[in-house]
């Protein structure tokens, strides 16, 4: 089973697919989608949910793992991830997939131990779990492969 992992945001949208085999994970890939400032919102929604819409159509996953909004003190910065989030869910939308969501803490717990964890420990826990040969990079493809990682540990669906 290939499970779509999704680090939302407006700027950086991270994602990775793993392959999950009993308890067995591994990546299949990973990438982040990066959107211009210089671009109007709806531009940027719309290379989000396009580019999400490719992943979705060249590995197509079985289910989806999405971290949730989370702002400290931030709403500006929430509202922007929030609706990169909205443009990740549509473009997965019509798949009638799966979807787990989880909290950063939540994600970070199930990776590391650690509801606190660092960037650093995320991408040093998440290549250890995977088996990789370097820790993934960019620390939003790190984020979404530790979303996807999460999801295969905590999902409900029938395995």
């Amino acid at each position: 089973m290939l499970i779509l992992g999704i680090d939302p945001g407006l700027a950086h949208c991270g994602w990775g697919v793993i392959s999950c085999s009993g308890s067995r994970l591994s990546a299949c890939a990973y990438g982040t989608i990066v959107t211009s400032p210089q671009d109007t919102l709806p531009v940027r929604l719309a290379v989000i949910f396009n580019d999400l819409r490719a992943v979705i159509e060249r590995y197509r996953p079985s289910e989806l793992g999405i971290e949730t909004v989370y702002h400290k003190g931030n709403s500006k910065s929430a509202i922007a991830t929030a609706q990169a989030r909205g443009a990740a869910l549509a473009a997965v939308a019509d798949r009638n997939l799966p979807i787990g969501e989880y909290a950063p803490a939540a994600v970070k717990m199930s990776v590391v131990g650690e509801g606190s964890a660092s960037k650093k420990q995320v991408q040093y826990m998440v290549r250890a779990i995977l088996g990789l040969d370097h820790e993934p990079s960019p620390d939003h493809a790190a984020d979404a492969l530790a979303v996807a990682i999460c999801h295969a540990h905590l999902r409900t669906a029938p395995r």
